[in-house]
């Protein structure tokens, strides 16, 4: 009887993959690999490209709050955990095929591993918008003159009705973006350093520790594009090259980004710090420390609510004019209701949905399948039924 009970249930599984039934894959990026065979350089760009975005123009402030010694200590320390649960990722995506990590949570954690995943990404998503019609009323205030309140809500009504019609750039395109935010990223690091003094960043804050790792978190998670640039470069030891130098290389930018603002702001530095430009630069300063973040957040904006829309559509068979209202619409309620720290907000979507969806579910899954495959404990194999 109990082998007849695992044969129904081995047929089972197989029937539920074949109707595609069974693993559906959740994105946190709209950047996406669409050839088959990619390079090791075509693959770096993609990951660094998910992680470049709105997220580094909160990093200067939450560090700000700590000082500049803690804060380089954290995001370094925030980039080795994640590298690690990324590696984790690769190790078990290479295992299973290729697999997305939502598929590897489905194998190895059944459907509970799924939602969990589902959920997480959902309140990073809707923490990321919240940030961004934040952040955004400031910019549109400080560059038409108008009320910070209108300037989000013309802000959200035009990136989100683009979110509702699916207009999508290219991957490409969105990879020239990126490119192009870390090369003003480092233009307004040249423009800081004639002002820096070492005794503006030199002190020690704790109060601020909650900001910077959740932020860190936010700015640095590219996860969910691992399986798609191993199975484009082909190869398991290039694509782990390719992941060690995916964190390194933005975590270096952000260093040198957040060191910049603190050495000549210090504690003084404003939520979206390249606002502060216009103190040494007047109105060029002011134009320039405005465009960033208005291309940073519009960009960061239309891509998480595409992907969260995609995800409520795909995953969970929602109407599209369903999934659409409850991605967009929360956000700009909770701000209506006065919830407006850009930063803060960032910092709450890394530690919680980010924190879950690239750090603990990483571990989880590692852990569930090292105790099914090396310990032989029998922790049985999942089936998801939908």
């Amino acid at each position: 009887m109990l082998r007849k009970h695992k044969i129904q249930r081995y047929f089972k599984r197989l029937l539920l993959i074949k109707r595609g039934f069974m693993f559906k894959t959740l994105r946190t990026s709209t950047i996406k690999v669409t050839k088959p065979k990619i390079s090791v350089g075509e693959g770096l760009a993609i990951l660094i490209g998910t992680q470049i975005g709105a997220g580094v123009l909160g990093l200067p402030y939450a560090a700000a709050q700590v000082g500049l010694i803690p804060a380089i200590i954290i995001l370094f320390g925030i980039m080795g955990i994640l590298l690690l649960t990324a590696l984790l990722t690769l190790k078990l995506s290479v295992e299973m095929g290729g697999a997305q990590m939502s598929t590897i949570a489905y194998r190895t954690l059944g459907s509970l591993g799924g939602w969990i995943m589902y959920i997480s990404i959902s309140v990073m998503s809707f923490g990321a918008l919240l940030a961004y019609i934040s952040g955004m009323g400031s910019v549109m205030s400080s560059l038409f003159s108008i009320n910070t309140t209108l300037g989000a809500l013309i802000f959200w009504i035009f990136a989100s009705i683009i979110i509702y019609m699916g207009i999508e750039a290219s991957g490409k395109t969105e990879l020239i973006m990126n490119y192009v935010m870390i090369l003003l990223f480092i233009g307004v690091i040249i423009m800081l350093v004639p002002h820096a003094n070492v005794k503006n960043a030199l002190y020690v804050k704790w109060g601020g520790i909650f900001a910077i790792t959740g932020v860190s978190i936010f700015a640095l998670g590219c996860h969910m594009v691992i399986p798609d640039v191993y199975k484009g470069i082909g190869d398991y030891n290039k694509t782990k090259r390719v992941i060690v130098l995916s964190f390194l290389i933005p975590t270096i930018i952000y260093s040198l980004f957040m060191a910049a603002f603190l050495l000549v702001y210090g504690a003084k530095t404003p939520q979206i710090a390249t606002q502060a430009l216009s103190s040494f630069y007047g109105k060029f300063g002011e134009i320039v420390g405005n465009v960033i973040p208005f291309i940073a957040i519009i960009t960061s904006y239309i891509g998480v609510g595409l992907a969260q829309q995609s995800n409520s559509v795909e995953y969970i068979n929602m109407k599209k004019w369903l999934a659409w209202s409850l991605t967009v619409v929360p956000p700009l309620l909770v701000y209506l209701l006065g919830i407006s720290n850009f930063t803060y907000i960032l910092a709450f979507a890394g530690s919680t949905g980010d924190l879950t969806a690239f750090i603990i579910l990483p571990l989880a899954m590692w852990l569930v399948k090292w105790l099914r495959n090396y310990k032989k404990i029998k922790i049985p194999s999942p089936i998801v039924r939908r």
